[in-house]
């Protein structure tokens, strides 16, 4: 089984430049109203769509509404992207932290509202 999440958006330009030029991500397929990108490593996708698109049933025609969503992404080296995106003046909405629970990380968030946190996972001390 393969998961690919979608967000219904009408920012897809944003969303695309977003990604790539903050996380590494590339485009693996794009139409005029559909965007499929993959993570670095290709190991995983995440697709947007435009809404009410007239080759969609109802079930994918709303607009995400912004809230309610969140991705984790696991990265090799937090430091060093959070000081990157620090650099490229991305919001963060977390700063870098350790957690109790070993997690290393921090939050940024997308054109759509998705919270997005980096994290280096590690064991509890």
């Amino acid at each position: 089984m393969k998961l690919n999440a979608g967000i219904i958006t009408s920012k897809i330009k944003e969303t695309k430049e977003f990604y790539q030029n903050n996380l590494g991500f590339g485009v693996t397929f794009e139409n005029e109203f559909y965007l499929l990108m993959h993570t670095p490593d290709r190991s995983a996708q995440l697709s947007f769509l435009l809404p009410n698109h007239p080759s969609q049933q109802p079930l994918f025609q709303s607009e995400f509404n912004g809230s309610g969503m969140y991705l984790t992404i696991e990265v090799d080296d937090v430091d060093t992207l959070y000081e990157s995106l620090l650099e490229k003046g991305v919001d963060i909405q977390i700063a870098l932290r350790d957690e109790p629970w070993g997690d290393r990380h921090f939050a940024i968030q997308d054109p759509n509202g998705i919270g997005i946190d980096l994290v280096k996972y590690s064991a509890p001390k």
